[in-house]
């Protein structure tokens, strides 16, 4: 019996644009390669020519964290110390604003609403109004080192912040007053999320765990099993049921997102392998995007993966040529992410499902 098989060498993938000025904003075509995964396991490697449009650039430097404000706006922030509320829709900025003295870490919005709060390595957090002027609204400072984590309780009333001090703080969000102070040894926090409709915060650290924390006294409820590699974020999924945390690593070793059970076993449900360096952000895709469950994950090796959530397979690549690590990925919309880059600014994704399950680049600003 004769045996045949047929290797395919990835060659490094080109990209080319052509540019044209359109209405006071910079339109090109790019060319760009993607790869679907059949259910047989082999890769399907497509180059799209689709109408791209590149916006004026929300920030002169690497975006560290994009977030979505609402179904229109984004908040983002990085190493040019400036916070940008920007309309993702219009390719328009709403407002820059200038308060932090180094780069913007993390952001949490007070979804449906024009309020926000962002975090920087000058040991602040500042909460800001859209609504309202340019200096913000209500300052908290605690922390001895870097803020890396934000999260907003589901009333809006109260806020958590994390650090690389080892400890978590509890805020009065009307006072601006530190109500609870919580500190673990090595405990360096990577980031933080409120559980919908519940006390609890989930938070990642180098460390290598996942702690759920209990606001009501700020005590830590559980703590899952220990990684491999340090984790780098987390994210709970709307019904509060289940949670996605992402691994730091290099060559394949570590860079893995994993699935738990926030429930009765909070114990592991899957991983998803794929990536070949930090996994550096991860969240829940809307349900309505298709009938099975999905994730999707951003990683220092320029790539975008989207993953059956149940399976563990992983169902679409996007590579972000020339962006540089991946820094920062939200849901904008029902069919729409943001992903922040290091060299490349925001770049604006779109689900398409008319011909089996893709994900295009279609703007950047």
């Amino acid at each position: 019996m004769l045996f045949r098989c047929h290797l395919k060498r990835a060659l490094p993938q080109k990209v080319s644009c052509r540019f044209c000025a359109v209405m006071g904003k910079l339109q090109s075509k790019l060319k760009y390669s993607t790869y679907k995964y059949r259910p047989d396991g082999f890769r399907d490697e497509r180059t799209q020519t689709k109408a791209f449009q590149e916006y004026s650039p929300a920030h002169v430097d690497t975006v560290s964290v994009v977030a979505a404000l609402n179904s229109d706006l984004c908040v983002s922030g990085g190493k040019d110390k400036t916070v940008v509320a920007y309309n993702w829709r219009t390719g328009n900025v709403v407002k820059r604003l200038k308060g932090h003295e180094r780069e913007i870490t993390k952001i949490a919005c007070i979804h449906k609403s024009g309020q926000f709060f962002s975090a920087s390595r000058d040991k602040m957090v500042m909460m800001w109004d859209l609504q309202g002027s340019s200096q913000p609204r209500q300052q908290f400072s605690g922390h001895s080192m870097v803020v890396t984590g934000l999260a907003v309780s589901p009333d809006t009333s109260q806020l958590c912040t994390g650090s690389r001090d080892n400890t978590l703080l509890l805020w009065d969000v009307g006072t601006g007053q530190c109500a609870e102070r919580a500190s673990v040894s090595r405990n360096l926090v990577t980031h933080l999320c409120w559980v919908p409709r519940e006390p609890y915060i989930l938070q990642t650290s180098e460390d290598k765990t996942i702690r759920l924390w209990d606001s009501r006294g700020l005590q830590v409820a559980h703590v899952f099993p220990a990684k491999q590699h340090i984790q780098t974020y987390c994210e709970v999924s709307e019904d509060g049921h289940k949670c996605i945390s992402c691994s730091s690593g290099f060559g394949g070793e570590g860079c893995e997102a994993t699935l738990w059970d926030l429930r009765q076993t909070r114990n592991r449900i899957c991983e998803y392998k794929g990536h070949f360096q930090t996994v550096a952000s991860c969240v829940f895709l809307p349900r309505a995007l298709a009938l099975m469950p999905m994730i999707a994950t951003s990683s220092h090796d320029c790539k975008v993966k989207i993953w059956n959530q149940d399976s563990g397979a992983c169902l679409f690549t996007l590579s972000l040529d020339g962006s540089g690590p991946l820094t920062s990925l939200a849901v904008a919309d029902t069919v729409s992410l943001l992903c922040a880059s290091f060299s490349r600014g925001i770049r604006l994704l779109r689900v398409d499902d008319s011909r089996g399950l893709e994900l295009q680049e279609v703007a950047g600003f």
